[in-house]
């Protein structure tokens, strides 16, 4: 996922609107306007027309975005250009933005993704230069941390559990000088007990753990809490075999976060960077937690267990409680949390949840900027009594079955009071079906926006 080393002996790749289509008919050669016509080129996003030469051998190429209600309807249409395309080195022209050069360029690095931990596929052998006007090394760096994103979704919960996932934190933070600590076993009951209900009835091999990573000398304090449920069988309320099956994305929030710090890192962004990942397995067996058991939080608060399968909101509240306990300019969440959010938004949009204006603001203008589309959602306060059941402080899954991402969200807000800018963010971590530079499988969600973000603080 990075641009070619060698620009020379370039061909020129042209991207086209389908408005701009009978223009660039009108003055290109005539050999390549009656070529053009009789392929049936019609701009359409992701279409592509190679152009002969005189001699026969590929001289251009162009690539089609599509009309302004089929780009509105679409991103990342360039990522089917490189798998359509012969093999060599292409150079972008037309007129674009600096925003739409930028896009064209990540929708290429995303097509370069494989997921080949268990079976080879073959790249596609074009290569891109980098336009002049973009940061090619920032570009690459985000496509990288979302390779690394999709990687830890994509791969199965037996060969990603929790001490899989600490070890991936440990290879992040060893490449980039980071500090690292692991609370787990005793020490994990005592000072989370949340976190280590949650996963105490998983296999030994497989035991929950706190991993912490620290970067940075100066700048911004931001610090990124990600939900790291390795697998969620949904505990005693076990969850039907439909609803388990990619149950292996229940760590994206963790994959997200990791994605993120490592493009924080690799941009070596003047902020100080704090990474908190409770990793847990949500299994079954004897020491599992019960429906109605009533568990103490970090924070003190109590919270009774009204359903097993609401878990990742109990090992979060536990991170986000140590969280508070240091100062931050900025503290994150981020959470394949509820089929709630997903009923309301679908898979595309990450709904979010903050009560700083300013930050809800930047937000949804980078996110709308960069192509990674957020959507605010409401800490709703006259529905907090729902979350008060009377024997506990806090009921982990009230009844009703209504508002389920909204009520979670402010059950995470309990455990970060005073810190002004938080935010939440329920994402689905996962691509249902193949789209431009989005094979099916995991995803990251958010990142994007929330990097854009970052450095509007710094």
């Amino acid at each position: 996922m990075t641009f070619a080393s060698n620009p020379h002996s370039s061909r020129p790749l042209r991207i086209l609107t389908a408005e701009a289509l009978p223009g660039w008919i009108a003055q290109a050669p005539a050999r390549h306007a009656a070529w053009v016509r009789s392929a049936g080129f019609k701009a359409a996003p992701g279409a592509v027309v190679v152009l002969p030469g005189e001699d026969g051998q590929p001289e251009g190429a162009l690539v089609g975005l599509g009309d302004s209600e089929a780009r509105a309807r679409g991103r990342f249409s360039l990522a089917a250009a490189p798998a359509a395309l012969p093999s060599g080195t292409w150079a972008l022209t037309g007129e674009m933005s600096a925003d739409q050069r930028a896009e064209a360029c990540l929708a290429w690095l995303f097509a370069g993704y494989r997921f080949d931990r268990y079976a080879t596929s073959p790249a596609p052998d074009a290569r891109l230069v980098a336009p002049e006007g973009i940061d090619a090394a920032r570009l690459e760096a985000i496509a990288s941390g979302e390779a690394l994103t999709r990687d830890l979704i994509n791969t199965p919960a037996e060969d990603m559990g929790p001490a899989d996932l600490a070890a991936a934190v440990s290879d992040l933070a060893a490449r980039f000088g980071a500090d690292l600590d692991v609370t787990d076993g005793a020490a994990l009951a005592s000072a989370f007990p949340m976190i280590h209900a949650v996963g105490r009835a998983a296999d030994p091999s497989r035991a929950p753990r706190l991993v912490e990573m620290i970067w940075g000398k100066a700048g911004p304090r931001i610090t990124l809490v990600g939900k790291g449920v390795c697998f969620d069988t949904g505990g005693l309320n076990l969850k039907p075999g439909a609803s388990m099956g990619i149950m292996k994305k229940d760590m994206g929030g963790a994959a997200t976060v990791l994605g993120l710090a490592q493009t924080i890192m690799a941009l070596n962004l003047p902020v100080r960077l704090r990474v908190l990942i409770p990793a847990v397995e949500n299994a079954i067996s004897g020491p599992a937690m019960r429906p109605g058991d009533i568990l103490t939080s970090r924070k003190g608060l109590t919270v009774e267990v009204n359903n097993t399968d609401a878990e990742g909101r109990l090992v979060l509240a536990d991170a986000l409680a140590l969280a508070t306990e240091a100062e931050t300019d900025l503290l994150v969440s981020m959470a394949t949390l509820t089929g709630a959010a997903r009923v309301a938004v679908g898979p595309d949009l990450a709904p979010f949840y903050t009560d700083d204006e300013d930050i809800a603001r930047a937000l949804s203008e980078a996110g709308a900027r960069v192509r990674d589309p957020v959507w605010r959602l409401p800490f709703w306060a006259p529905y907090e009594p729902q979350l008060e059941p009377g024997i506990a402080d806090l009921d982990n899954a009230p009844k009703g079955g209504f508002a389920g991402s909204v009520l979670a969200a402010l059950f995470l807000r309990r455990f970060v009071s005073g810190q002004r800018r938080y935010v939440h963010f329920d994402i689905y971590g996962w691509q249902p079906s193949d789209a431009p530079g989005r094979p099916k499988g995991g995803v990251g969600q958010g990142a994007r926006a929330l990097l854009e973000t970052i450095e509007g603080l710094t």
